[in-house]
């Protein structure tokens, strides 16, 4: 599930609470269990849903592809910190996460536009560019690969090792 899904589902859910949520019936107050941990919030999900809600241009929701962004979309988003209402290090830590996944690597294409915020072309990608991205996305292809071979591997190891002892 990709992250603009979580965010749509997690926008869903909280609908549906306030729907279902009658206000003149309030359950009754629990005391928080030593063992319960208050919800996390991943800080680049959040970043990455505030991307999308004010600049739907340059970070579509999926099914939309991705689209190359312009290089040093990190100073212009950074502009908007107050207007997003997140830290410089979230905004990092959220453009990094999109321009690091597979469909980005897609977009990537030789003479594909270069986005701004506004959704505007200011460059193009280069042959350099796009040849970088389709090591990295064969890369991440291959990643994947091993580590679903990973699990198989432990078994097997495990069972070796049970029949030894």
């Amino acid at each position: 599930m990709g992250f603009e899904q979580l965010a749509e589902l997690r926008e869903r859910l909280r609908a549906e609470k306030v729907q279902v949520k009658p206000e003149s019936t309030k359950p009754p107050k629990r005391k928080p269990s030593p063992q319960s941990k208050p919800q996390e919030k991943d800080p680049a999900v959040e970043a990455i849903w505030l991307l999308q809600k004010h600049f739907p241009l340059a970070f579509p929701v999926s099914p939309a592809p991705k689209v190359p962004l312009k290089e040093g979309i990190l100073k212009d988003a950074e502009q908007h910190l107050e207007l997003l209402g997140i830290t410089s290090e979230q905004l990092k830590q959220g453009i990094a996460t999109w321009c690091r996944g597979s469909r980005y690597w897609e977009s990537m294409t030789e003479n594909a536009p270069r986005l701004d915020l506004n959704g505007q072309a200011v460059g193009i990608v280069t042959v350099s560019q796009a040849l970088h991205a389709k090591h990295q996305a064969k890369w991440q292809r291959g990643q994947a690969r091993r580590n679903q071979a990973k699990p198989k591997a432990l078994a097997d190891d495990t069972a070796v090792e049970g029949v030894v002892e």
